[in-house]
């Protein structure tokens, strides 16, 4: 007996056909909605146009009217240290170049962060300016950690 249950249990697995997380009309009305199914569960609502969910303050990064979006990066930023002296003064444009106490260096976005060093100092700030808190610097040769404010 267990020798025809194991080749049928081994062919049922492998006949059973993908199951998708949407359906074709769904994944419409988010396109045409500007809504993601995360955004969604927020309160996107996917019946409304895209300019109606970005007024009530919902927007889809991927969506290609992002890349005319002002950049969450941009502004005069002080790196400080816990004692509450300057350790650099950061400049960023729209574009996202970065300065660094006047000098040019090259930054990344890495996991919704601007990322970008100078010598031994690494900054780190965060896209979502509902992060409170969440900029800082470090010092890999001296080990030590500081916070980046907005001026």
């Amino acid at each position: 007996m267990n020798r025809f249950i194991l080749p049928a249990l081994i062919v049922l697995i492998t006949a059973q056909a993908p199951a998708y997380a949407i359906n074709d009309k769904y994944r419409k009305q988010l396109e045409a909605s500007g809504c993601t199914q995360v955004s969604e569960t927020q309160g996107c609502d996917i019946h409304k146009s895209k300019a109606e969910n970005a007024k009530a303050g919902f927007s889809n990064p991927q969506a290609p009217d992002a890349a005319s979006a002002p950049t969450p990066y941009a502004g005069q930023w002080v790196a400080k240290s816990e004692a509450g002296a300057t350790v650099a003064t950061i400049r960023i444009d729209s574009k996202e170049n970065v300065w660094v106490n006047g000098k040019r260096v090259n930054a990344k976005r890495t996991d919704g962060a601007l990322q970008f060093r100078q010598g031994k100092l690494t900054f780190t700030i965060q896209g979502d300016r509902r992060l409170k808190d969440e900029d800082y610097w470090t010092d890999s040769d001296a080990g030590t950690k500081g916070p980046i404010q907005v001026e």
